[in-house]
């Protein structure tokens, strides 16, 4: 990789939260006012952080839960907004604590069933990362 490419790369983490709901397990969706989509919680990873660490943040920054990691899904690459090659680490995770709170990234968030959170989200690659939803 060139020096070019790699400053032109995005590394970036976050989380799928899970939940016992009363028809099974419910995953969390956030609504992103500013993109006007609904997805699954993540943001780029701080210089010097490690991408645990940046999955665990962004996901409370977002969603206001305090979460703590399961298993670890496959990533996502795609191209950002910008024309970037983004790189997204997701995992399972599980609220330890914490609370939703309307902020400048998330104004909604839907807990829900696997297959209603594929019909709900906007993009393609988290409809395949909901298939790990048991």
């Amino acid at each position: 990789m060139t020096a070019e490419c790699a400053k032109q790369s995005v590394r970036a983490a976050g989380g799928l939260i899970v939940r016992d709901g009363t028809d099974g397990t419910e995953v969390l969706l956030v609504h992103r006012p500013s993109y006007d989509d609904w997805t699954f919680p993540k943001g780029k990873v701080d210089p010097g952080e490690s991408d645990e660490d940046a999955a665990r943040r962004e996901v409370e920054e977002e969603t206001g839960f305090r979460c703590a990691l399961d298993l670890e899904l496959p990533s996502t690459q795609y191209l950002d907004a910008r024309g970037r090659h983004k790189t997204v680490r997701y995992w399972l995770m599980h609220v330890i604590g914490g609370g939703f709170v309307v902020n400048n990234e998330v104004d909604q968030i839907e807990w829900m069933t696997a297959a209603a959170a594929r019909a709900r989200l906007t993009y393609d690659r988290d409809r395949e990362l909901a298939e790990y939803v048991a």
